[in-house]
């Protein structure tokens, strides 16, 4: 518990530039990739914006190596998920 609060406490300190990119980035991933929106486009989006959630984190924890190097990963899986299925739906 006391490290969600450390986390928690880190995040508020980021400048409001960074809390702001991370926070539409978070929220476009979950509403795109909800039920609601089917369309390949906006699956595609909403992976697009997890890449970049798990890039600018990626970057942020450059300090820690395991960590930046799983999230930067993760950031380039989602985005060549995004770029698959943008291509996907542009070509059928």
């Amino acid at each position: 518990m006391d490290q969600i609060k450390g986390f928690i406490k880190l995040f508020l300190m980021e400048p409001k530039w960074f809390k702001v990119f991370i926070m539409v980035t978070l929220l476009t991933s979950i509403i795109f990739s909800s039920s609601a929106f089917s369309n390949m486009y906006f699956q595609s989006l909403s992976k697009f914006a997890a890449g970049l959630f798990f890039g600018a984190y990626g970057i942020k924890m450059r300090r820690n190596t395991a960590i930046s190097l799983i999230l930067l990963g993760a950031a380039v899986v989602c985005l060549f998920l995004a770029c698959f299925h943008f291509a996907v739906a542009y070509y059928g």
